[in-house]
């Protein structure tokens, strides 16, 4: 048995380290579907996977290779692995360390399963803000890198802020206003060519800040090229869905200024500030102090089928938007009112979102049955930081654009939120948000409503620290006393934390212990679990967390991995876990 030793003031102390075996509810599995053998067949296990899994797909040459490929990662045992190839089947421990590969039996599906023909407006898009930044908002470098990051990562809506170079002759990318050191729009659109269908086939959309002259417009549209979706026409009726877009990039932005200007003409009160529109009319909600950085200053709403485009504005580049943007002008009601021949973009901070939650909630979740909303967070959070996500969901909201370049529990809800509908970055609404009722009417976020459905949580054990970290990395004088957080991240009914007792001095710790969770909208809840180790006089250690989309979660006994912080999967730390609704 392996041992560990610790120094003490000078003095050594040894501690075993624990062989943990199979749970009793594991054991029970394996003599239940063995048939109280000692060795599970194919056609066992595939009774398992589908009567005690829920796996009802699951055929038994789908078990003859979950067998093989078991055996496959096991090659440092020769021996056993020869008599289970030869015998095709798994002894109690086999099946127990089955369990706890989470390539082979992990928490959520590993595949596209949505209808993915739907309109874009039906889906939620993994979303980024600002996505050229490196850091903070104020003075981190502009790169291509935390772009390819974030489209390694599947994020599918890239945000690029478009500026003129200093000799007004090319074009860069930057936070306007900023200290931000630009990065040429050239770089960024080659590693988007290159990386956007790394991770998912479905389209990635660009979102513009424009901030051009006339020719260097014509410029972008030229760097494009043949990479991009072009509309048909001027508006679209309804969006297209991310199947019939697979494998191309679709531009959102504002109209260019041109456009704005014919129209602002003809209306009262259009100003020119710095080279910039701006309106004398202030939001809807009246005079305040304007918090949302310079890229997120959307030119007021507008539509551009109400008036003849002037044909001096760059054809070219008016070709590449198919998405067209804008803010709200007037009343914020106005603003979110549908129209029925046009689909359109609109831009909210997360406290206007907020604000229109409080006075206008079903209309926003009418306007987002059939356009797009885009949240973006405000702009006093220069370090970065996010916002809680799910009162964009909770309304429909689309885009709810994050800052991918830090870490933090916001950040892991949107992680969790996007393993969804196999890592692909679009996760399909719930039919709640798109539904009408017989007189008109639509879901209603401030409604209060029964429980649907319950979810049991058992935490049975975990291990993998003892090869990811090293021996002192949590205590420098006695093995990890780990325990596991586990709450729910949803509306507030649903929300709800819990946790393990503490186990002392044990890298593999078995907890055992089960909590339930009444759940009202189990459509967007999140089941968030953190492992910590506790410290006497310091802050709790981190020691791995992940975030799962409970209408993803496959029920039965699961392994479940965790990740560091910055949300990157820990190499062999997982927890064994078993999932039931009720």
């Amino acid at each position: 048995m392996a041992s560990y030793k610790y120094k003490v003031l000078g003095f050594s102390r040894k501690f075993k380290m624990s062989e943990v075996g199979p749970p009793p509810d594991v054991k029970e599995a394996f003599s239940k579907f063995a048939d109280g053998g000692d060795q599970m067949s194919a056609d066992q296990l595939r009774r398992f996977k589908v009567e005690h899994q829920c796996e009802v797909d699951c055929t038994v040459s789908d078990a003859e290779r979950f067998i093989q490929a078991f055996l496959r990662s096991r090659p440092h045992d020769t021996t056993t692995t020869t008599q289970q190839q030869q015998r095709h089947g798994l002894c109690l421990l086999d099946f127990f360390h089955f369990l706890f590969l989470d390539h082979l039996n992990g928490p959520i599906k590993s595949k596209v399963h949505h209808d993915m023909n739907a309109p874009l407006s039906h889906y939620f898009i993994y979303t980024g803000h600002n996505s050229y930044l490196t850091g903070n908002q104020l003075s981190s470098e502009c790169s291509d890198a935390p772009v390819i990051k974030a489209l390694q990562r599947g994020v599918r809506v890239i945000e690029l802020d478009l500026w003129p170079n200093s000799t007004k002759d090319d074009v860069n990318v930057l936070h306007g206003r900023t200290l931000t050191a630009p990065v040429k729009l050239i770089r960024c659109l080659k590693s988007i060519k290159e990386h956007a269908f790394v991770k998912s086939p479905y389209p990635v959309i660009i979102t513009l800040e424009d901030h051009l002259t006339h020719d260097l417009q014509a410029k972008v549209a030229e760097i494009f090229g043949e990479m991009l979706y072009y509309p048909q026409g001027e508006c679209l009726a309804e969006f297209p869905s991310p199947e019939s877009l697979k494998h191309r990039v679709v531009i959102s932005t504002k109209p260019p200024k041109e456009y704005l200007e014919t129209k602002h003409i003809k209306d009262k009160g259009s100003i020119l500030t710095n080279g910039r529109e701006s309106s004398e009319e202030t939001s809807a909600n009246g005079p305040e102090v304007d918090e949302r950085s310079e890229s997120d200053q959307d030119d007021e709403d507008v539509n551009v089928c109400d008036y003849k485009l002037v044909q001096r504005a760059a054809p070219k580049y008016k070709r590449l938007i198919t998405i067209h943007a804008g803010k709200p002008k007037g009343s914020l009601k106005d603003a979110l009112s549908v129209a029925g021949d046009e689909v359109k973009r609109l831009s909210l901070s997360e406290q206007e979102l907020e604000k229109a939650a409080t006075s206008h909630g079903t209309e926003v979740v009418r306007f987002t049955q059939r356009n797009l909303l885009r949240v973006y967070p405000k702009g006093t959070r220069v370090t970065s930081s996010n916002y809680k996500p799910h009162i964009g969901w909770m309304h429909g909201a689309q885009m709810v654009a994050f800052n991918m370049q830090g870490y933090g529990k916001s950040l892991w809800l949107m992680h969790g939120m996007f393993r969804a509908n196999g890592d692909c970055g679009y996760v399909k609404k719930p039919d709640f948000l798109m539904q009408t009722g017989p007189h008109n009417e639509v879901f209603d976020p401030k409604r209060t409503l029964l429980v649907k459905k319950t979810l049991k949580v058992k935490v049975y054990m975990g291990d993998g620290w003892h090869l990811d970290f090293s021996q002192t990395h949590f205590d420098a004088f006695s093995p990890p006393d780990f325990y596991t957080k586990v709450r729910i991240v949803g509306v507030q009914a649903d929300a709800i934390k819990k946790k393990t007792k503490i186990i002392e001095d044990d890298w593999t710790p078995v907890w055992d212990e089960e909590f339930t969770f009444a759940l009202t909208v189990p459509e967007l809840a999140l089941l968030q679990i953190e492992v910590r180790e506790y410290d006497v006089s310091e802050k709790d250690d981190f020691g791995g967390q992940t975030c799962l989309p409970v209408s993803e979660i496959r029920p039965g006994i699961r392994a479940v991995s965790l990740y560091n912080k910055k949300g990157e999967k820990l190499k062999s730390v997982r927890l064994l876990m078993r999932f039931q609704f009720v």
